[in-house]
This record gives C-alpha cells, sequence and structure tokens, in this order.
C-alpha cells in the first residue's frame, strides 16, 4: 500500500468535529470519532480504501483479511486504533474468532461493512459445484452470519449501520457468465432489505452500496484496453473511476449524515445501471 493514500480522503471528512459554522455542524455528522468499525476483504482494493476512509473519519478499526502480511500492514500504517485479524472468514470459526476479538479490545461495534467478495469465471454448464458454493460462502453466507454474530453489540451501539457491498450486478445481470456472483449479489441486496426492516425498531441502519466497474484486484485494475472503452461508452459520465469516489458514499452511509437512511442502495456506478 502507498501510504500517500492515506492523505487522499476528501477534507469533507476531516472536519473539526466541534465546528460551530453551520457548514461545519452538517459535515461534522460524517465524523465517526468514538465509533468502532469492521471492514472485512481489507488487505486490497475497494476493503483497503474503504478502511482508510473510515480511520480518516475518526473510527477505530477492525480490519480483515486472508493476507496476513497486508492486512497487518494497514493496520500498522492506519496507526493507533486499529486491529488486523489475518483469515479466511468463509469459515464459521474465523468469524466468530473476528467478533470474539472485537468484544475483548473494543467492547462495542458501531459500524459494520461487509466488503470480503469474489468472483467466478465460465459459463455455468462448465462450472463445478464446489466453484459455485465457494462464491456463495464468501460473497452472501459470510455477510449474514457475520450480521448475526454481530446482532448484540449492534444492538447496543447508539446508531449503529450495517453496510453490504453490493454490485451493479446485484441489480442487473451481467453479460459476462459468472452465475455465482450475480446470484449472491441479488440476493445481499435483498438480504439488506429484509435486515432493514427486522432491525430498523433496534436503531440500526442497513444499507448496501453498490459499486460499478472499478479498478482492483478483482476487475484487474480495468487495465484492458477494450474493457475500459466499454465501461468508458456505457457509463453516462464516460470515463473510469477512481476508487477515492468512494470515500464519501461509503462514509455517509457509515455516518450520522445518513441517520434516516435504511434498507437502500447506493449505487455508485457513474450512471451504467440507469439507462
Amino acid at each position: 500500500m502507498n501510504l500517500n493514500q492515506l492523505d487522499d480522503v476528501p477534507s469533507t471528512f476531516v472536519t473539526d468535529p466541534g465546528a460551530t459554522s453551520a457548514g461545519g455542524a452538517a459535515l461534522s455528522r460524517f465524523r465517526l470519532d468514538g465509533r468502532v468499525a469492521l471492514v472485512t476483504g481489507a488487505s486490497a482494493g475497494l476493503g483497503e480504501r474503504f478502511a482508510i476512509a473510515l480511520r480518516r473519519a475518526g473510527a477505530e478499526l477492525a480490519i480483515t483479511a486472508r493476507r496476513t502480511e497486508r492486512v497487518s500492514r494497514l493496520a500498522e500504517a492506519l496507526g493507533d486504533g486499529t486491529i488486523s485479524v489475518a483469515g479466511d472468514i468463509r469459515e464459521p470459526e474465523v468469524r466468530s474468532a473476528l467478533m470474539a476479538r472485537i468484544r475483548d479490545r473494543y467492547g462495542r461495534l458501531d459500524v459494520l461493512v461487509n466488503n470480503a467478495g469474489g468472483c467466478d469465471a465460465g459459463p455455468l454448464e462448465h462450472q463445478s459445484l464446489a466453484e459455485i458454493v465457494d462464491v456463495i460462502d464468501l460473497d452472501l453466507v459470510a455477510p449474514i452470519d457475520l450480521c448475526r454474530l454481530a446482532a448484540p453489540l449492534l444492538f447496543a451501539a447508539p446508531g449503529a449501520s450495517v453496510i453490504n457491498v453490493a454490485s451493479i450486478f446485484g441489480q442487473v445481470g451481467s453479460r459476462a457468465p459468472m452465475a455465482a456472483y450475480n446470484a449472491s449479489k441479488g440476493a445481499l441486496v435483498n438480504f439488506t432489505r429484509h435486515l432493514a426492516a427486522q432491525w430498523g425498531h433496534r436503531g440500526v441502519r442497513v444499507n448496501a452500496l453498490a459499486p460499478g466497474y472499478f479498478p482492483t484486484d478483482l476487475t484487474g485494475h480495468l487495465t484492458d484496453p477494450s474493457q475500459r472503452a466499454a465501461i468508458e461508452h456505457r457509463t453516462l459520465l464516460g470515463r473510469i473511476p477512481d476508487t477515492t469516489e468512494l470515500d464519501g458514499p461509503l462514509v455517509f452511509l457509515a455516518s450520522d449524515a445518513a441517520s434516516y437512511v435504511t434498507g437502500q442502495v447506493l449505487t455508485v456506478d457513474g450512471g451504467w445501471t440507469a439507462t
């Protein structure tokens, strides 16, 4: 990770929380001081970016991923107030141990970002059942179970927020063959709506963040010229995004700025799904 990234988060999210002007008071609602957030899949890509944005907004963090060295390095870069837990969250015992570590270290959880995910490839008729289950376990079962395990801490936290990282392909079908990914993300979107209905009276907001194509490991960093051209043609803004453009939507959903927002899908795709 380039540590200069820590300075890339827009100044909106580092506004003095004690600001007294009307504008400053509004911006202070984006602050997360005194809150604890968990980000899964934080060793690279969007997860790494989400961890940076939340930390700069004032949150203490627990971050997790399979790649021990990378997630440990990120925790070190983010400084005091961040712990890393390495492991594969497809494994139930890893999920349980992760929540136990958060309880022991912080005693609370205010923001859960279910970001970890993977994608399958190839026509369904050529895939094995194991390949399909592997993606569904990571993209759908793990987020559902983490919500279950985190429920007591979330219920105890005033203004808690769950953010399920879905995809535009949870809202529309992809032409590229990735059946398990499409199925998982579509299910995650409706799980988000369901859980918002179940937990609203508990004061827990549950929303989904649905990115379009962003340059990450999962998308091959969008280096293929034909893929870039297709994205530029399809999106209404006609360009490739930067991962920093998800900072605002993420922090918005995590913070009191979105205190009356629940059961929603915030799509950040440059207009891909608008037409």
